[in-house]
């Protein structure tokens, strides 16, 4: 798989600095209060393992599994819900986690879908944020980092299914996904 990077963007032991500084923001942010993590499936999972891992206060955790992608490697622009929430949100504090905010359409619209359901709160922390292709009005609340307009796999983010298993992330090559 390492023959198919350009570069490694974000080596293990970076990214787990910086997952460790986001929780100890979010534990800052938190304190008192018991937050629901929303993970947006698939490539969130290993970003939001090692995320509540780092925070330092009471937690649960729920699933969504959000498409807007299919195979590509843009965005449709189309959001389908294929699995839902599991418990009601109203008058809770919840934190969306994404492993990266690109165009923000899914976003976008998950954040408004759960407005809907009148939670206390509602913030966005995403592992990456590529603001050059930013096409609908959203800011993460917390940010791992801040990338070009790269396509990067690794660390839960892949292509076409694969790469998730990287423990780093890394540049994909033009030549794999052209």
């Amino acid at each position: 798989m390492r023959e198919d990077l350009e570069t490694i963007f974000a080596s293990e032991e970076k990214l787990q600095e910086r997952v460790r500084a986001l929780g100890a923001q979010i534990t800052r942010d938190y304190q008192g209060k018991t937050p629901l993590f929303v993970g947006v499936l698939k490539g969130c999972f290993i970003f939001m393992a090692d995320l509540v891992r780092a925070c330092d206060v009471m937690c649960t955790v729920d699933f969504m599994v959000v498409s807007s992608y299919g195979d590509g490697t843009t965005s449709t622009g189309a959001v389908k819900i294929v699995k839902d929430l599991s418990e009601n949100i109203e008058g809770k504090d919840i934190i969306i986690v994404e492993d990266i905010l690109d165009s923000g359409n899914t976003l976008s619209y998950l954040k408004s879908y759960m407005e809907a359901r009148k939670p206390a709160s509602i913030r966005i922390v995403t592992l990456m944020d590529k603001p050059d292709r930013r096409t609908a009005d959203v800011t993460a609340d917390y940010v791992g980092f801040e990338i070009p307009d790269a396509f990067v796999v690794g660390y839960g983010l892949d292509y076409q299914q694969k790469y998730r298993n990287l423990p780093y992330i890394g540049v994909l090559k033009p030549e794999i996904y052209s």
